[in-house]
């Protein structure tokens, strides 16, 4: 028997994993000084590992498969009686068939157990989305409700606010809900700021108290403008309404800028 087969069987253990002891030793030490033999344990390996990734598709490489099939058919075998100190003889497919099948079936459950993660993972995200999305809009409707039932509510105070000065354009209306501390403002035909300049609504309290911030705003080209629902103080009787030309951070405290349109009640 040559060289070659003596290590034959031994090749596609040892390419297994399955190769152990002193003749994994022998065989290593042999494939230290044969390159034949280290070819044909690279190309073992290379179709092994093309075996056991395809083992979920429909069909394995040819290559592969003619591969394993010649390597079976050219297995040395020896007599039955062959003395106990010779190598052991297990069939190829013996030692081949049951670690590539447990082989390829983890690889195979690995796949599997890693598309439904990025599946689960996926629906986790559109699904929080979702719920976003709808938080989103149902905010904006809640919202949207407040501002009409503060329009259409009768007990709602209507303030009419006109221009301080002699130009009668620039116009505002404050509806204010004392109940619910709700403010819709709206203003028209407001001059364009000056630079580093802000417009500034103020409340004035019926109890005759300091005028209360009651938000910044900057118009549109057109000069119009809107102030909707902004953080008041619980149970304040409004008076009356002033928008004022402040610094460009507001006043916050008192008013200190211009009068620009100021309430004229109902």
């Amino acid at each position: 028997m040559t060289v070659h087969e003596q290590f034959a069987e031994d090749l596609a253990l040892y390419a297994l994993g399955s190769l152990d002891g002193a003749e994994r030793h022998a065989l290593e030490k042999h494939l230290d000084g044969c390159a034949s033999c280290r070819r044909e344990i690279e190309q073992l390996r290379g179709d092994l590992s093309l075996l056991a990734l395809t083992t979920a598709g429909p069909k394995p490489p040819a290559r592969a498969r003619q591969r394993l099939m010649s390597a079976i058919a050219d297995e040395p075998r020896l007599p039955a009686a062959a003395p106990a100190s010779q190598h052991r003889q297990r069939s190829w497919w013996t030692a081949l068939g049951l670690p590539a099948l447990r082989w390829a079936s983890a690889v195979a459950l690995i796949v599997v157990a890693i598309g439904l993660l990025r599946q689960n993972s996926t629906l986790q995200r559109d699904l929080a989305s979702l719920r976003s999305r709808f938080t989103d809009q149902g905010s904006k409707l809640e919202q949207a409700n407040e501002v009409v039932a503060t329009l259409l509510d009768p007990d709602a105070k209507k303030i009419e606010l006109v221009a301080a000065g002699n130009n009668p354009q620039p116009r505002g209306k404050a509806i204010y809900q004392r109940r619910n501390r709700n403010l819709i403002f709206l203003a028209s035909n407001l001059p364009p700021l000056p630079a580093e300049k802000i417009y500034e609504l103020w409340l004035f309290p019926a109890n005759g108290g300091a005028p209360i911030a009651a938000g910044l705003f900057k118009p549109d080209a057109r000069g119009s403008a809107t102030v909707v629902n902004p953080p008041l103080p619980e149970g304040v009787e409004a008076k009356n309404f002033a928008v004022t030309l402040e610094p460009e951070s507001g006043s916050h405290e008192s008013p200190r800028g211009t009068p620009v349109i100021v309430g004229v009640g109902e």
